[in-house]
This record gives C-alpha cells, sequence and structure tokens, in this order.
C-alpha cells in the first residue's frame, strides 16, 4: 500500500509539474455547398478556413494544439437534410463548434434539433432572420451578420435617396424571405414609400410568369427582389425583363452575387441594392488576405473568416475546447476592453489572451456583438453597371 501511495505522489507531482498538454479541436462548416446560394458557399467556407490556417500557422493555440475543419451541406433551404449534415457534425465528426448554417430556416432547425440538445456552439456568417434573435438558445447560438430587421430600414433609406414612390416587393418562401420582406415593408412604409403587393415565390420552379404578372399587375417604380441569386429570385428577374414587367430591380443580400450578373448580363445594370459589409481597415487586410491565399473572396466571406477566429479565440480565453464552457467567453472577446485584433493578428491574440490579457476583435467584418450575440453590423451599398457590382457607399 505504502508503495502504491508513493507512487500516486510522484506520479500526481510529475504532473503539476509538466506544461498542460495541446489540446486540438475541431470546427464544423456547415453551408449550403448545393441549393439556392450555392455559388457564394465556397468562398465563404474558405474564409473559415483561412482564420484556421492562421490560427495552426501561429503555434499559439491551446498550448500548441491544432485545428481542422469539416463540412457539411446545409443545401440552404431542406431543414431534415441540414439536421442531418448538422448531426454527423457532432456525433460522427465530433466538431467543438459548428460555423454555420448559411440560410435563415436551416439555421433554425439545426439550432433547435442539434445545438441546443447537443450544448454545441454555432455561429452563423449569414442567417439574419429577425426570428433568431428571440429563440431561447441556452447562449450557444450568435451571428456576425446583422439581422434582417437592420437591413429592412437601409432598404428603406436607399429607396428613398433613389425617389422611390412605390415598389412590388416578393419573396422567397421561408423564414428568410418573410422576416426580411416584412422587415422591408414596414420600413418603406414609414417612409411613405407605397408597397403595391407583397407575395411570396417558390424556388426551383422552371416558369415564374404568373408571379410576374402579379407583380406586373400591382405595379410599381421598381421591383424588390428578396430572393436567391441562384434560384427564384434569378427567375423572377428573368422572367420580369422577358415580359417587360420591370426593368429595375432593388436586389437585397441574398441576391448580390457575381453569379446573377453573369447570368443576366447588361439587363441588369441601373438596378442596385445592399448587403452587409464594411469599409473598414480590417475589411481591407482580409481582402488582401484571401487574395494572396489564393481565396476568391465574396458575400459573407468576411463573416465567416470571423466566425470561425471568435470560436477559437473563445476557446484559448476559457482554457476549454468544450462548447459549454467557452461560449461564454465569445462576447468577452468579441467586444473591448481589450487590444483591437484585426485579420492576421489571431496569433497574436492567442498570446495575448494565453499570458491572461484581454482582446477586443474588431476583425474582417468590424465586429461588434450586442445583446444575445447579435451583430450590430454594418451595410455595403451597390450599383449594377456595365455588368459589374460596384461599391456605391457603406451605411
Amino acid at each position: 500500500m505504502k508503495t502504491t501511495l508513493m507512487a500516486l505522489a510522484s506520479a500526481a507531482a510529475l504532473a503539476a509539474a509538466s506544461p498542460a498538454l495541446a489540446d486540438d479541436a475541431k470546427i464544423g462548416i456547415l453551408l449550403g455547398f448545393t441549393g439556392p446560394l450555392e455559388s457564394l458557399s465556397p468562398a465563404m467556407a474558405l474564409g473559415a478556413e483561412l482564420a484556421i490556417a492562421e490560427v495552426n500557422e501561429s503555434g499559439n493555440f491551446m498550448d500548441g494544439g491544432s485545428v481542422t475543419s469539416v463540412r457539411g451541406d446545409d443545401t440552404c433551404i431542406d431543414a431534415g437534410a441540414a439536421t442531418t449534415a448538422g448531426e454527423r457534425l457532432v456525433t460522427s465528426e465530433g466538431v467543438n463548434g459548428i460555423m454555420g448554417a448559411m440560410c435563415s430556416g436551416v439555421t433554425g432547425a439545426v439550432l433547435q434539433n442539434v445545438a441546443i440538445p447537443n450544448g454545441m456552439v454555432m455561429i452563423s456568417p449569414s442567417a439574419t432572420s429577425p426570428a433568431l434573435t428571440s429563440v431561447e438558445d441556452n447562449g450557444l447560438f450568435f451571428r456576425t451578420a446583422p439581422s434582417d430587421a437592420r437591413q429592412g430600414v437601409i432598404v428603406a433609406d436607399i429607396l428613398a435617396d433613389h425617389d422611390v414612390k412605390s415598389a412590388a416587393l416578393t419573396f422567397t418562401n421561408n423564414d428568410y424571405g418573410k422576416g426580411l420582406a416584412d422587415s422591408i415593408a414596414a420600413a418603406a412604409e414609414a417612409k411613405g414609400i407605397e408597397i403595391t403587393i407583397n407575395a411570396p415565390h417558390e424556388d426551383g420552379k422552371g416558369d415564374y410568369s404568373a408571379e410576374v404578372a402579379a407583380l406586373a399587375s400591382a405595379g410599381g417604380d421598381i421591383l424588390i427582389v428578396a430572393g436567391y441569386l441562384d434560384q427564384g429570385g434569378r427567375g423572377i428577374i428573368q422572367a420580369s425583363l422577358d415580359s417587360g414587367a420591370f426593368d429595375t430591380f432593388f436586389l437585397p443580400d441574398g441576391m448580390v452575387g457575381d453569379a446573377l450578373v453573369e447570368a443576366i448580363g447588361d439587363d441588369l445594370d441601373g438596378s442596385y441594392g445592399v448587403l452587409p459589409g464594411s469599409d473598414s481597415e480590417g475589411s481591407q487586410i482580409f481582402a488582401g488576405l484571401a487574395e494572396k491565399a489564393g481565396n476568391v473572396t465574396g458575400v459573407y466571406a468576411p463573416e465567416s473568416y470571423d466566425a470561425a477566429a471568435l470560436m477559437l479565440m473563445a476557446m484559448q480565453k476559457s482554457g476549454s475546447t468544450d462548447p459549454a464552457t467557452y461560449k461564454d467567453a465569445i462576447m468577452d472577446v468579441a467586444n473591448a476592453p481589450g487590444e483591437k485584433i484585426l485579420p492576421g493578428e489571431l496569433g497574436k491574440a492567442l498570446k495575448i489572451l494565453a499570458d491572461g490579457g484581454d482582446v477586443d476583435y474588431v476583425g474582417a467584418s468590424d465586429v461588434e456583438l450586442i445583446e444575445g450575440g447579435e451583430s450590430g453590423g454594418s451595410f455595403r451599398e451597390i450599383e449594377i453597371k456595365d455588368g459589374a457590382i460596384e461599391t456605391v457607399q457603406y451605411r
């Protein structure tokens, strides 16, 4: 017995004298690699993976631990498929956090059916439905893109600046589309802009002539298309142009992307829109880092970088890769006080946190998380000119 006790004491002393063991982490990247926003997903995934690579290269994560990523396809619109993909990430892949999901409806499904039951942190870079604000998420859900409640106000401001008096409005018939359309309609009418019709459309149809006929009958100075650029939204615009019903369109975030401009061509010139974005120093640095890495940046790629970075810094601050522990540190690393951290400085941030200091993560999208893990957010106003997306200003 005495020998055994001495052996245990020696082992305990050795453990106390030894440095902490490195802790590895795995991040799930759950985006719509198929579906109505599939053209946006690759750049978003690469944005998150750029942050992970930066952390690994620094060697400062969790006493020398490493981070790996694994992708899952949420399809953007199929809640069942998204839930299955989320379950695989958690149960089979053993991820420590999920960067995603992409669209609001599937994000809600994964949150309720996978994240909350398993105590898993989710940080979405692109789910913007106002309905997600009030979900009882046990402190597990965050987002780096601002809510559509804010986007609706920005849309109305831009329409007023263009002296629009009336507008027809169509939305993709899901949580994202309905929430955004309601927000736009309320904000527009508050500014004295008449919404002549507020009608849903379904994705995946081959013919949108009936929907466009109803929109044209209602009339308006412009058609607001709160849809998806790779699906029904594109179909609505093409049918409108083919029939002569509308020739100018307002494009909210889900409609802004090079794939739409390439598909429609010069007929889209003169249309305008908005998406989350910032002209901050961090956004410019991120663009340079993405270009240097050979990554094609795009809509929500900066927010994806930031989502992954926040998760990893929270792990470092809390000293744990367990979501139940590090979830409480996410708001701390995202906001003041602390040293401001920009893209390319993740290794520096990890060192500060390991030494017991504080960081205020600014990141690529000028991160500021407010109550409930919401993003305060800023927006980029764009115009289609000469077959290309051009930035007008930031709001």
